[in-house]
């Protein structure tokens, strides 16, 4: 089987729970046809350098995908209907990244740095 990295932009106007269900959606495909998501990392509400279907936010969800072939098909072809979902892509990759993504790690130095000036 074929590892991937697939992550999804989902609409700003969505609550949490509405983007916890979408990758709930998401994984649900995936095992359906035969796969395993391994990971599930949602990124927040992050700006986007540009206006995408008229929204200016987006929820960034990254799922890590162990699946055949075919399975990202039928995933990328639920995603492109889902009027949810506003931009999505699926990579393949040679190996998973067993710790937090470099998007994860990002967002904890920023914290620390932030918690660091408030204390000071």
């Amino acid at each position: 089987m074929a590892l991937y990295e697939h992550v999804f932009l989902a609409r700003q106007d969505l609550s949490q729970a509405q983007v916890d269900a979408l990758a709930a959606f998401a994984t649900e495909i995936v095992e359906t046809n035969g796969g395993q998501v391994t990971k599930t990392e949602t990124w927040g509400l992050k700006g986007l350098a540009y206006k995408i279907k008229r929204n200016r936010k987006a929820h960034f969800v990254m799922l890590n995908i162990d699946a055949p072939a075919g399975v990202t098909a039928e995933l990328e072809r639920q995603m492109g209907i889902n009027e949810d979902i506003i931009r999505f892509i699926t990579v393949r990759v040679d190996e998973l990244e067993a710790g937090p993504s470099v998007q994860m790690r990002k967002n904890d130095r920023e914290r620390s740095r932030r918690r660091e000036r408030e204390e000071a």
